[in-house]
């Protein structure tokens, strides 16, 4: 059975720097593109960076040149490094395998850019 566990989120101020992890169980990661999407309140939630099966990392404008997605498929984990965060980052953030047949969601890790 597909489990995510995203972790690390927390309270940082602007400028400040969090890592993000999500680890993957159920499925052989080798296999699958992962995205790390966020939702912020009351709105919809957005895929923000994404890596293709070879470490190709893809992103929103929003975050490009201030986030770095990686992937360690031996530790079936997916990071995501944020730098320079802004306030419009606050977002629960949640990781998920970009395949359509891939419907699980793990409960997310919560992100608060506040002074």
């Amino acid at each position: 059975q597909l489990q995510l566990v995203e972790s690390g989120g927390g309270l940082v101020q602007p400028g400040g720097s969090l890592r993000l992890a999500c680890v993957v169980s159920g499925l052989n990661l080798d296999n699958y593109a992962i995205g790390w999407f966020r939702q912020a309140p009351g709105k919809e939630r957005v895929l923000v960076a994404q890596i293709s099966r070879t470490g190709g990392g893809y992103y929103d404008p929003s975050v490009e040149g201030r986030f770095i997605i990686s992937r360690d498929n031996d530790k079936n984990t997916v990071s995501l490094q944020m730098n320079a965060v802004k306030p419009e980052d606050t977002a629960a953030y949640y990781c998920k395998p970009l395949r359509a047949s891939v419907t699980t969601w793990g409960r997310g890790t919560q992100v608060t850019v506040s002074s």
